[in-house]
C-alpha cells in the first residue's frame, strides 16, 4: 500500500509538473534565486520521447489486425511518452533555489533536500563524472544530471535525506549539478560570509561633560 502510494503521488508530481511548464511556471521560487539543471539532460530526453513515438507508430502497424493488443500498447507507449516528458518538464520547473537561509537541491520530482546555510562547511565548482554502478559511500549523496556534478557541498552537520521509497540516509557530503555552477557556488559563499561577518561595534554614547 505505500509503495502504490508513493508511485501515484509521483506521477501526479510529473503531471503537474507538465501543466506548470506548459504554464512557463515554477515551482516554490516566488522570490528566491532559482538555479536551473536540466538544460544538459534536454535533447537526450526528447530523443527518447522520439524512439518512443515511432516506437508506437511501428507496433500499430504490426498489430493493426489484433485491435485489443494495439490498444494495449498504444496505451502503454502514450504512457511512455508523457512519462518521460513529464521528467524533463519537472526537472525544468522544479530548479534548485537558494535563500539566504536554506539551499534547496531538487531533482525532477523525487529528490528535495533544503540544506540550512549555517551546516554548509564547504562549498567547491568541481567537475565529476559518475558511474550509476558504482557503489556509494555512506553518508555521501550523489545527484548527476547526465552522469556529471558541477558542485561539492561539504556539511558540517549531517542532513536527512529520505530515497524515492522513503529510507532515511544522514548524508554530509552532497555532488549535484546546476547548469551555472560558478554563480550558485558564488552565491553560497557570499551568503555565508555574510551570516559570519561581524556586526559593526555601536557608536559609544557621549557621557555627560564630555563632547559628543
Amino acid at each position: 500500500m505505500r509503495l502504490a502510494r508513493v508511485l501515484v503521488l509521483h506521477e501526479l508530481r510529473l503531471l503537474a509538473g507538465l501543466a506548470l511548464w506548459i504554464a512557463r511556471r515554477t515551482h516554490g521560487t516566488r522570490g528566491k534565486e532559482a538555479f536551473g539543471y536540466a538544460r544538459g539532460q534536454g535533447f537526450v530526453m526528447f530523443g527518447f520521447a522520439f524512439v518512443c513515438v515511432v516506437e508506437s507508430l511501428t507496433m500499430s502497424v504490426l498489430l493493426r489486425d489484433y485491435p485489443t493488443a494495439h490498444r494495449i500498447v498504444l496505451v502503454l507507449d502514450v504512457y511512455t511518452v508523457l512519462f518521460v516528458v513529464g521528467l524533463h518538464a519537472a526537472s525544468v520547473v522544479r530548479p534548485h533555489v537558494l535563500d539566504p537561509d536554506t539551499l534547496r537541491i531538487r531533482r525532477a520530482a523525487h529528490v528535495d533536500l533544503r540544506i540550512p546555510l549555517r551546516q554548509v562547511d564547504s562549498v567547491r565548482r568541481e567537475l565529476r563524472f559518475h558511474d550509476s554502478r558504482a557503489h556509494r559511500p555512506d553518508g555521501e549523496l550523489d545527484l548527476p544530471v547526465g552522469s556529471q556534478t558541477t558542485i561539492t557541498l561539504e556539511l558540517a552537520e549531517p542532513v536527512a535525506h529520505f530515497t524515492f521509497l522513503g529510507r532515511r540516509r544522514d548524508v554530509r557530503l552532497v555532488r549535484f549539478h546546476a547548469d551555472d555552477a560558478d554563480t550558485l557556488v558564488r552565491e553560497i559563499r557570499a551568503l555565508k560570509q555574510a551570516r559570519t561577518a561581524p556586526s559593526p561595534s555601536p557608536t559609544p554614547t557621549p557621557t555627560p561633560g564630555q563632547p559628543a
